[in-house]
């Protein structure tokens, strides 16, 4: 990932309205080091982000990002963000992104251990090219997430539905994937329901209807699951979030992966069981998500 811009945040009380926020904003090289050794983000992934897909360098869907960032940060009892600051600070970050594909990537840390306040950042880069998944598709593996459905509910200190620095399950269950000789993964939960990708959300298409996972199992609610739901809603289709069993994912007529940067990526098999595309719809559903959102 090429670096292009690097934004230090000396964060602003969730209830600061001052006009703007420059004074709190220190630009730094992306290439030179940052952090301080005794960083939480660092030692113990102890902090929460947010990855904003930028076209042409227009931020998508920024408002849903900041509410989210807002939701885990309540979630994880970090202090509120200011969102007027991070927006500000989402703009200056995106200004620098030019023309194609980038990705702002927004972060929330605890801080240095026993430090005064917590650590905040912004970077910018460009994106990695997802041509390939978006119109050859993926393969995908379930894998058990270890935990059933009741269990966000029974023990919220697990900070299911959290978007935190802790991504190392994740990243491992990526690696697991590809053992298995796919792309990526579906988790599922241990008494056999769907949940979510690693880095994506899941939707499902039976007919002219499209689901995806209900968040009650402490799923990341998706920025762009929301946002294609919208766009599905007033092409005429009918959305909505179910609990999924895993053992009807073979039934439906069509699956795709969407995140912020990778976009939609339709799902070519799961767990060796071909998985039906429709191109020229994924190509329109990518086209959308590739218009400026707001």
């Amino acid at each position: 990932m090429a670096w292009r811009f690097a934004l230090m945040i000396d964060p602003a009380a969730a209830g600061d309205d001052r006009a703007d926020y420059d004074d709190t904003f220190t630009e730094v090289d992306p290439a030179a080091p940052a952090l301080t050794v005794g960083e939480l983000s660092t030692q113990r992934g102890d902090g929460i982000f947010e990855s904003i897909g930028v076209v042409d360098g227009h931020p998508q869907e920024v408002t849903a990002h900041l509410e989210r960032l807002a939701h885990s940060a309540q979630l994880c009892e970090l202090p509120l963000p200011n969102l007027a600051q991070w927006r500000a600070a989402v703009d200056r970050a995106a200004a620098h992104c030019g023309p194609g594909e980038s990705v702002v990537k927004l972060i929330l840390s605890r801080g240095v251990e026993h430090g005064p306040a917590p650590t905040a950042w912004v970077t910018a880069a460009a994106a990695s090219d997802f041509t390939r998944a978006r119109t050859e598709g993926i393969r995908v593996v379930t894998l058990d997430r270890g935990y059933s459905l009741a269990t966000p509910a029974r023990a919220p200190w697990l900070l299911l539905g959290a978007k935190t620095l802790s991504y190392a399950v994740n990243m491992a269950a990526l690696r697991e994937a590809k053992r298995r000789g796919a792309d990526d993964a579906i988790f599922t939960t241990s008494d056999g329901y769907v949940l979510e990708a690693p880095t994506a959300s899941l939707i499902v298409r039976r007919g002219d209807t499209f689901v995806t996972p209900a968040p009650n199992a402490g799923i990341l609610h998706g920025t762009t699951q929301l946002s294609l739901f919208e766009h599905l809603a007033l092409r005429g289709f009918a959305v909505g979030y179910e609990t999924i069993p895993v053992a009807t994912l073979a039934e439906a007529d069509a699956a795709w992966l969407v995140s912020s940067v990778r976009l939609a990526a339709p799902i070519t098999a799961i767990d060796d069981a071909p998985l039906a595309v429709d191109a020229e719809f994924t190509a329109s559903l990518n086209t959308y998500l590739l218009s400026p959102r707001d």
